[in-house]
């Protein structure tokens, strides 16, 4: 457990399980509650194979993103900051670089992927 963590600035592992399994069953986030974390660097710039093998979402294809730009989550002027912190917010903007799935193709496609499910891929190491 980090510093951070301990002091309640950011919240802990246990804490993300519990608020990504509050969202409704079959979801994404539900789904993803259930997975381990695999990464917990910065994820810019790794090959990433996201864990749609082990979901519903995407029906056992596999498709390996590199993320290329980070986008927290939007908060409203004058809105106070959450304590704890939330671990994986945000989203990043990632290139698909291999994919059986049909709807998401090789050579210039982009999709937005959550951080919570980015941290519960797999890294490729080339």
């Amino acid at each position: 457990m980090s510093f951070l963590e301990k002091i309640g600035f950011v919240e802990t592992a246990e804490q993300e399980a519990q608020r990504l399994a509050q969202s409704p069953e079959g979801s994404a986030n539900h789904e993803l509650s259930k997975l381990p974390v695999t990464i917990e660097q910065w994820p810019q710039d790794l090959l990433i194979e996201l864990p749609w093998q082990a979901t519903e979402r995407g029906s056992g294809h596999r498709v390996v993103v590199v993320p290329i730009e980070y986008r927290g989550e939007a908060r409203t002027e004058g809105e106070e900051e959450l304590r704890p912190r939330k671990r994986h917010a945000g989203w990043w903007n990632c290139a698909v670089v291999a994919s059986d799935h049909p709807s998401y193709p090789v050579g210039g496609y982009r999709l937005s992927i959550p951080a919570a499910e980015l941290a519960r891929g797999e890294r490729i190491e080339l």
